[in-house]
């Protein structure tokens, strides 16, 4: 046990504790986690900003206005609903076309309207936010995957987590959707993590319910050398939210759609930690890096030019 602690700490491995203790807390006010912890309101930051995100087709508040869904969705064919206070994808359903008796989810399932409006009172009544807080439910453009990562998904869309550090990007992995996550890229789920270098956006390794493995368990296509387009577009999108919403510590979740290009998914507060894991490296060693140099750095591009260099 000894000798795995030490090694860990050599290893520059973020444990849970020091990341809340030395990272979360001193850097992220509690004033400010209303903007994170609220979908709706990191997307109108966002767009304030001029920051791309899925297009907003509309918001059901009130239960009243469950009744009028029909017209809050118009001629929209697909689309997607989410809890703008949920966490860990719960309560998300995707929607790919209309069907007779109701509309086709991207699993290939029928959810019919007086279900997908019950779906929408659970929503409202906070079944999916969290603490149980009352709710309001999103109705946005469904994002497109891009060709490149639809042979190592699972009906589902991939998206890249980008933890940020002061402005600096000290860390990124691909999530890949399963069959065992239910189509969502969420690790805890049984999503795939994936490592991605700084420098160039390639792929390499991958993990799920942290053993590693290097193909994806639904398609059986290895996840190595696959490079993300646009990364260090990316990168300083990603890079620009630490002075948007005053935070110091947080996870960027953007997707690339195939026709919109990259898109801000969310912005978590708390980010996890299993990234080390996909990346076969320690965070610590990177951040004491950002400490030591971020008074010379102040623009996202600068930022995101150290990151390139450094943490090859």
């Amino acid at each position: 046990m000894l000798r795995c602690r030490r090694e860990m700490k050599e290893a520059g491995v973020l444990g849970i504790n020091a990341r809340n203790r030395d990272y979360i807390f001193p850097n992220n006010r509690r004033r400010y986690y209303p903007l994170v912890d609220n979908k709706l309101e990191t997307k109108r930051l966002a767009e304030s900003a001029g920051i791309a995100c899925p297009p907003l087709y509309g918001v059901v508040e009130f239960q009243q206005q469950v009744s009028r869904l029909e017209n809050i969705l118009g001629e929209h064919r697909d689309f997607a609903v989410k809890p703008a206070k949920g966490s860990g994808g719960g309560g998300i359903i995707v929607i790919a076309d209309r069907h007779s008796g109701g509309y086709v989810r991207t699993s290939g399932g029928i959810i019919s309207m007086p279900d997908l409006k019950y779906h929408i009172n659970n929503i409202l009544s906070g079944l999916y936010s969290l603490g149980g807080a009352n709710d309001v439910a999103m109705i946005e453009y469904r994002v497109r995957p891009l060709q490149l990562f639809k042979d190592i998904s699972y009906q589902g869309v991939p998206d890249i987590r980008v933890i940020i550090y002061q402005g600096v990007p000290a860390m990124a992995m691909l999530r890949l959707p399963t069959r065992e996550s239910d189509g969502k890229a969420n690790l805890h789920m049984g999503g795939v993590g994936v490592g991605v270098k700084m420098d160039t956006g390639m792929t390499f390794g991958g993990i799920q319910r942290g053993a590693e493995i290097g193909a994806h368990p639904d398609t059986a296509v290895k996840l190595d050398d696959i490079v993300i387009p646009d990364w260090t577009k990316l990168l300083t999108i990603a890079s620009r939210f630490e002075s948007l919403i005053n935070m110091g510590y947080i996870g960027v979740d953007i997707v690339i759609d195939e026709v919109k290009g990259p898109l801000i998914l969310e912005v978590n507060a708390r980010p996890g930690i299993a990234i080390q894991i996909a990346n076969r490296c320690g965070l610590l060693h990177r951040l004491r890096a950002v400490d030591a140099h971020i008074a010379e750095l102040s623009s996202p591009e600068e930022k995101v030019a150290f990151a390139q260099e450094n943490f090859k």
